[in-house]
């Protein structure tokens, strides 16, 4: 998914569900790479427990084309209640199939004057026996001022949905370090979200990657990317910023010709509701928290997963929990014979080594109880995934961190 990540199945399954869905390129991915790290990284924590004695169930569903995941943080915005609200999709006379040549077309005509280079689309139109595709299109854009790579998604999805929902979020910064980001309602009551970021969260290359992502009240889901850089690896940036401005971004997405595109893709089907969705994460990471810490940062919101950003004088240190109820299954391969057992059948294991770019270091103890119900906790010596060690140890001690892992609290409401 990304070039520094080390291989894992959930990536190699990523990849592949892109390239399916996004054509040669990628703009599937990319449309969404904010949103991506910021679960990548969720899902790296627990996969690096899993190294040493546990691992994490994955949320991954390609909806539309567009890579769903699930991010943290909130809107800068209010966002409308035309977005939360359930509504049956209610078909439309304009709807109209398109070749991969008509996704390009319709691409550059909407783009401003300029020179287009190294098209590629991918249409509504099935080949052979293949599904209806995820329609996209992308090219090299340079308006005189620097080539840059511009790309578009058209996809469907269930309005009131947990997609719709997410669609209307900026990213949590405590992942994705960004300039800027805003979520809007525009007058026909479709919701855009427009990110200033970056294609490296680390900031390693000067790659932006700017996005809007749009979803109508009837689940119309189109996204459109763009970069600084010919290409969102692999090239010399070109310009200071992408060529279109966030107005620009949000009436690219906004355009009609990608709702009629959409209007023409199967309804989609009902979302089922998240695993953990009934758990309270934050709630009980929050309480079980050490006295002494203070609380610099935390998500959003409740469910399975939940941070808190904690310092205790000597510098800031990240705390992630993940909590899963049905992990039985998978007990013997994520817990090996180096890992203790409790009486009552309680397995915990212990990691201590580098945090997921080698620069930090990430302590994780990762427990499961004799039924399945597993809590995985893990604490890093920064406030971020991102930013350089703050400190020489987390904050917690492993002993601290046991005892949050094996409270009785997690599983108090469930």
């Amino acid at each position: 998914m990304f070039a520094d990540q080390h291989e894992d199945p959930f990536e190699e399954r990523l990849a592949a569900a892109l390239h399916e869905t996004g054509g040669g390129f990628d703009t599937d991915r990319t449309a969404l790479a904010a949103r991506g790290e910021a679960h990548g990284r969720r899902t790296r924590f627990v996969r690096r427990a899993a190294v040493a004695g546990g691992t994490a169930g994955v949320v991954l569903a390609c909806v539309g084309g567009a890579l769903v995941l699930r991010p943290g943080g909130t809107a800068t915005e209010a966002v409308p209640s035309s977005v939360t609200a359930s509504a049956k999709p209610k078909p439309s006379i304009t709807a109209r199939l398109a070749t991969d040549e008509e996704m390009i077309e319709t691409l550059k005509n909407l783009l401003p004057q300029g020179d287009f280079s190294e098209e590629r689309g991918q249409g509504t139109q099935p080949a052979d026996d293949r599904k209806v595709p995820a329609p996209s299109a992308g090219l090299v854009f340079d308006d005189g001022d620097g080539a840059a790579a511009i790309g578009v998604t058209v996809g469907r999805v269930q309005p009131g949905g947990t997609t719709a929902r997410q669609a209307a979020q900026c990213p949590d910064r405590v992942y994705i370090p960004y300039d800027a980001c805003k979520t809007s309602r525009l007058a026909d009551g479709s919701v855009v979200t427009v990110l200033q970021g970056y294609e490296y969260p680390d900031r390693r290359a000067d790659t932006k990657l700017w996005s809007a992502e749009l979803v109508t009240p009837t689940g119309q889901h189109i996204t459109v990317s763009e970069w600084n850089a010919a290409a969102e690896k692999g090239k010399p940036v070109t310009r200071t910023d992408p060529p279109l401005n966030p107005a620009q971004l949000t009436r690219l997405a906004a355009a009609k010709e990608w709702r009629t595109i959409a209007n023409a893709l199967p309804e989609p089907s009902p979302e089922p509701e998240l695993p953990g969705s009934d758990l309270h994460a934050r709630t009980d990471l929050l309480a079980l928290l050490p006295k002494g810490l203070k609380v610099t940062d935390k998500s959003g919101d409740d469910g399975d997963y939940a941070y808190a950003v904690v310092d205790d004088g000597k510098g800031r240190s990240m705390v992630q929990v993940n909590v899963q109820p049905d992990m039985l299954d998978a007990a013997d391969d994520l817990f090996d014979s180096s890992s203790e057992t409790l009486p009552d059948g309680t397995r915990v294991a212990v990691s201590q080594g580098p945090g997921d770019r080698g620069h930090q270091v990430m302590w994780t103890v990762d427990t499961m109880r004799a039924d399945g119900r597993r809590v995985v906790i893990s604490a890093f010596n920064a406030g971020t995934q991102t930013e350089p060690a703050t400190r020489e140890t987390p904050a917690l001690t492993i002993a601290q961190m046991r005892k949050m892992a094996l409270d009785a609290r997690w599983w108090s409401g469930s």
